[in-house]
């Protein structure tokens, strides 16, 4: 008698699942398929225009520019880990994907997401460092220290994924093979789970709620000390300068920080798989696209930046 392992389907082996995506007709599909590839169009040049420009501008060369390139980077990728397969399938008749692929997905989209969490702490430390202790800067973020930290993050990012997959993907999956979402997801994947996930969705909720409220933690800090600081300075343009800087990061940080919450560290915050898909496409499409516009529009140094490559590029 067969019995069920890793990613068991009825006692024989798994080998694939069926992303089951959004509800509705062939008008809605169609939709919904513009829209995806209207957001991730946007995303993609977005973040390859902020990564190139950052490069490029010898001006843009400072810790600060340094973070915000890698986070374009990793916008970039997490949204192009969920969103070709999700377009592809808004036209696929069986909407199938691989044991392997599915759990490769999960373990990209998490480390992707978590290094993302990590990294938005360290550009609000570096925020701290940079305007609270100005003489000490240079050489606490210094080019080793920058590079250690983004290593940092990405371990952080590859030690959760690594512990989020694994624990998920030996599941037993006996009761089917759907999966009510555009991508694998630990929320969906552990409805369709035929074993006990009491203590899957604790490791998800305890670390997730961990790593949030440890990050926001430092968020909120340094920027408690920063606002402090600013409304010492006396030169009203510094401190235009400064609250400009510090808004657009904060408010890449409350979009991200606000929906991954309601997702993953708020148990029944989500009280159906169709709002879960809604919230999704918020932080997998429409926060990748809206950060590159957010600091590029709020940033004087970006849009100088935009300038001098345009003017660079209509010269040749």
């Amino acid at each position: 008698m067969p019995t069920h392992g890793v990613g068991n389907l009825s006692g024989f082996s798994l080998q694939e699942f069926v992303l089951v995506g959004f509800e509705g007709g062939l008008e809605t599909q169609a939709l919904l398929f513009v829209l995806f590839l209207a957001l991730y169009v946007v995303t993609v040049l977005g973040n390859l225009t902020m990564i190139v420009v950052i490069t490029v501008d010898a001006r843009l060369h400072s810790p600060m520019y340094f973070f915000l390139k890698n986070l374009s980077f990793l916008d970039l990728c997490y949204s192009s880990v969920i969103t070709p397969k999700a377009l592809a399938n808004f036209f696929s008749l069986t909407k199938v994907i691989t044991f392997a692929g599915c759990a490769t997905q999960f373990f990209l989209f998490s480390l992707l997401v978590t290094t993302e969490g990590f990294l938005l702490a360290v550009m609000a430390y570096d925020r701290f460092m940079a305007i609270c202790n100005p003489l000490r800067y240079p050489v606490t973020i210094c080019p080793s220290a920058c590079t250690r930290l983004v290593l940092g993050t990405y371990c952080g990012g590859c030690l959760n994924s690594i512990i989020q997959t694994s624990l998920n993907f030996r599941l037993p999956f006996c009761r089917s093979h759907h999966i009510n979402h555009f991508f694998c997801d630990v929320p969906p994947l552990l409805r369709i789970a035929c074993a006990n996930t009491a203590f899957n969705e604790l490791v998800m909720f305890s670390i997730g709620g961990l790593i949030i409220m440890g990050t926001i933690l430092v968020v909120l800090v340094s920027y408690s000390y920063i606002t402090v600081t600013t409304l010492r300075m006396h030169s009203g343009a510094r401190r235009h300068k400064v609250f400009s800087t510090c808004g657009s990061h904060m408010i890449a940080v409350s979009l991200f920080y606000g929906t991954v919450f309601v997702m993953y560290a708020q148990p029944g915050a989500v009280e159906s798989m169709e709002q879960g898909k809604v919230v999704s496409i918020f932080y997998t499409l429409v926060i990748p696209m809206l950060n590159p516009l957010i600091y590029s529009l709020r940033n004087k140094d970006v849009k100088e930046a935009l300038k001098r490559l345009g003017q660079k590029h209509t010269a040749t």
